[in-house]
């Protein structure tokens, strides 16, 4: 369920906070672990990229976590930022009636 008032906390503050931090691990040994570029961990701890199935497995299987665990803040985020952008279109899209298709 997302939440009503607020963005849900996305996936790269919860992987630097609760995870990176907690670890005392750095960025590139982080990346060397998992097998890929600093740059990529640095873009999503910053908010500038998703978390990608891909990495969802490398982190999961790192940190001892599952894969939905990951996937699962990265949707909620998506969810909240493209109801923020569609919402008012969504609300004018009526529902079939289930009459007008017996």
């Amino acid at each position: 369920m997302l939440p009503k008032n607020r963005r849900p906390t996305p996936p790269g503050e919860i992987l630097l906070h609760e995870f990176i931090e907690p670890l005392a691990l750095t960025q590139k040994q982080l990346a060397d672990a998992l097998g890929i570029t600093r740059i990529r961990v640095n873009e999503i701890i910053r908010g500038r990229r998703g978390v990608t199935p891909d990495t969802a497995f490398r982190l999961s299987k790192f940190f001892g976590t599952t894969v939905d665990f990951w996937m699962g803040l990265q949707v909620d985020v998506d969810m909240w930022d493209t109801l923020s952008k569609h919402g008012n279109e969504y609300e004018r899209i009526k529902p079939i009636s289930r009459a007008a298709n017996e």
